[in-house]
């Protein structure tokens, strides 16, 4: 993700804070990937106005930054790497599950962000992201990487989809499908 960093002067200590302990907890438990998100999602939370990091515990809006993150990124599956429970996570933190959970329902609704929004994403789960791959074109939704190469060029530059998929990753894309079930007449 490309959000900028901006972080209004008014809330530069509590971001730094917030960034800081999602940091430590990245560090110990995640990776450079969520902590890189967590920054953004900061970030674009300090800059709201009013902005909701302005009231409450720092530590409770760190753990539902990357409470919403995980969210987003499937970490409290434990099929997934990494993976950790809501509990787990809360712990980190020192608060409890059901207040990260309220405080990432209200970033949820004030961000508009969705299960496996592209925006929030992590960049090595972009590729097998459905949502990050349609695109319209003349009135039909299709996935872009089943698309002419030159579309996926436009649409890259547009901003549409993150990247010009390789053909090996298309080719590896269409062989990964399950075979469609035919039925007889």
């Amino acid at each position: 993700m490309t959000a900028s960093l901006k972080v209004p002067a008014a809330m530069l200590e509590t971001y730094e804070w917030i960034v800081g302990a999602t940091n430590d907890v990245c560090a110990a438990h995640l990776n450079e990937e969520y902590a890189e998100l967590a920054r953004s999602l900061a970030a674009a939370l300090s800059r709201k106005r009013p902005s909701p990091l302005a009231s409450g515990s720092p530590a409770g809006w760190a753990c539902a930054i990357l409470y919403t993150l995980g969210r987003v990124n499937f970490l409290f599956d434990r099929t997934q790497t990494p993976s950790m429970t809501a509990a787990e996570l809360a712990s980190a933190f020192g608060i409890s599950k059901t207040s990260a959970a309220s405080k990432s329902k209200k970033i949820i609704d004030l961000l508009n962000i969705r299960e496996m929004d592209p925006a929030w994403t992590l960049p090595s789960m972009i590729g097998d992201n459905p949502l990050a791959w349609f695109i319209q074109v003349d009135g039909l939704i299709g996935d872009a990487r089943q698309l002419p190469r030159e579309i996926q060029e436009v649409a890259c530059r547009k901003g549409l989809i993150p990247y010009v998929p390789l053909e090996e990753e298309k080719a590896v894309s269409v062989a990964a499908r399950p075979p469609v079930a035919r039925t007889k007449r």
